[in-house]
């Protein structure tokens, strides 16, 4: 069995630039590692996220969104996640159920007990053995998105920074709520900081899995 890593964390904390340089440096080290990321991962997966990131999506209701995302992560982790973690791969997943604690459970306002519920559900009681939460203050988080993205904009990019401090203060409760899953890192530091602390929390667990 192998090993589901999975980094979290607000708009612009560096969790995609992260989560693919420590699978390529994994790689070089002759750790079978594999990249993927909700919502999305697989082909049906990646349709569900065009739906809900779509710009001209904004009547999506809350509790239809999170139920997309479950639907998601569930094709996700049938096709992809369970199959690699079975060959002995890591697995390391940019977001997963946190993110929708902190988004929809808790920014939304739909409740973080009844989206756990929904995600319950969904990943049939399968966590991740580790998960690292790159903490940034959203303000420094959006205008590092607005200085380097390169991608289009997306459904979330429309939300105000009021919507974004209360995504970096469900996180906040999710990872007290869920302590002994949870890994802090500051991702204020700069990425090469970052990835530093990141890639000896990873060394450590694989070492000591």
């Amino acid at each position: 069995m192998g090993l589901f890593i999975t980094i979290e964390g607000p708009e612009g904390s560096g969790k995609t630039t992260v989560a693919k340089r420590l699978v390529d440096t994994l790689n070089k080290q002759g750790i079978k590692t594999i990249y993927s990321r909700e919502p999305g991962g697989v082909i049906i997966a990646e349709k569900i996220r065009n739906i809900i990131l779509d710009v001209e999506n904004t009547n999506l209701d809350p509790r239809s969104e999170a139920l997309l995302y479950a639907a998601s992560r569930r094709q996700h982790l049938v096709e992809k996640v369970i199959p690699a973690l079975n060959d002995g791969y890591v697995v390391i997943c940019d977001r997963f159920v946190d993110s929708s604690l902190a988004y929809q459970g808790y920014a939304r306002g739909i409740g973080i007990d009844e989206i756990y519920d929904i995600n319950l559900f969904a990943i049939n009681n399968l966590w991740p053995d580790m998960t690292i939460l790159l903490d940034i203050d959203p303000k420094i988080g959006l205008e590092r998105i607005s200085a380097n993205r390169q991608d289009e904009v997306n459904r979330l990019d429309l939300e105000g920074i009021a919507f974004h401090q209360k995504v970096h203060e469900g996180y906040e409760i999710i990872k007290e709520k869920y302590k002994d899953r949870f890994t802090l890192v500051d991702g204020n530091n700069t990425k090469e900081k970052v990835f530093a602390d990141v890639y000896s929390l990873v060394m450590e667990k694989i070492h000591g899995n």
